[in-house]
């Protein structure tokens, strides 16, 4: 079923709900918001009906049960919710239920992105990393700690790695030499940043081939891309849940250190002996005295 006629269905079918599918109608209508992340038993609870009555009005609209209703709402909003939409949304969330409700749907999101694991379009940006020119990582907004991310640990495995920073001045700047031969990579999840979506545009119009890494084949940056690697960062807050586009990043740079592990030991070795010698980092052994030294 298409996530973007799912209100239209329930006006399709209005006419042939019960009495209590009706009020979940209304509710799913006028609070959609909310509802996409509220389980199936707390929206009976909120409406006045049975958690049975819920799943039953999920079969009548076609899904194959509540979570798949959940899932479509989730897909129909998470691209409109501004900031302050989505801060009501955790207000929608008891005080002591917060920890485990964020706790279990960062575990929801790297399940739904084991099940949707591509591994022929990984390997695919993998082998590209070792046989493009230049490599740029572009992430904004939320995504720029993952671009930092990736970009710091490819570095100890290529030579190539350029993290296109918007902060040191427009992202074109550090783009003007992209090319046939090049591979940028972009970071992007809901609400998805404009000025990712133009960068990687005109990293494809200069040739360059393009890699995503985003939620889904709707995101802006997926049309641009030759590969898309998928991540669910679905999450009732206005922080976007990272944990599953983090553990694909982690995912790409173990099988990058892996195809050059030599190389990578022996500039891990150099570093070592380095920070050692600059106290880069506190030794297990020494003491809070010896460290304030």
């Amino acid at each position: 079923m298409e996530n973007a006629d799912l209100l239209i269905r329930i006006n399709q079918h209005y006419s042939s709900f019960s009495k209590g599918q009706k009020l979940l109608a209304n509710y799913i209508m006028e609070n959609y918001d909310k509802a996409a992340f509220i389980t199936a038993a707390r929206m009976g609870h909120t409406v006045g009906v049975s958690e049975s009555t819920v799943v039953r009005f999920a079969y009548a609209l076609g899904y194959d049960g509540y979570p798949e209703l959940q899932r479509s709402l989730q897909e129909l909003i998470r691209n409109r919710l501004t900031a302050v939409q989505r801060i009501q949304l955790t207000s929608e969330l008891e005080p002591d239920e917060v920890l485990t409700n964020v706790l279990k749907s960062d575990i929801a999101n790297l399940r739904a992105t084991i099940d949707t694991a591509d591994s022929a379009t990984f390997n695919k940006v993998v082998d590209a990393l070792f046989t493009v020119g230049k490599v740029y990582i572009v992430g904004m907004k939320s995504a720029s700690p993952l671009a930092e991310f990736l970009g710091y640990y490819l570095g100890f495995v290529l030579d190539n790695v350029i993290t296109v920073n918007p902060s040191f001045g427009d992202a074109y700047e550090s783009m003007l030499r992209i090319g046939p031969g090049d591979l940028c990579l972009g970071i992007s999840f809901p609400r998805y940043s404009t000025r990712t979506v133009e960068t990687l545009a005109f990293a494809k119009s200069m040739g360059a081939r393009v890699a995503a890494i985003t939620d889904g084949v709707f995101s802006p940056i997926a049309e641009l891309a030759d590969y898309v690697l998928m991540a669910r960062s679905d999450m009732a807050s206005f922080a976007d849940s990272l944990t599953a586009p983090l553990s694909l990043i982690n995912a790409l740079i173990v099988a990058a250190s892996l195809r050059r592990k030599d190389d990578v030991h022996e500039r891990l070795d150099k570093l070592e002996s380095i920070w050692k010698r600059q106290k880069v980092y506190i030794s297990s052994r020494e003491t809070p005295a010896e460290r304030g030294k």
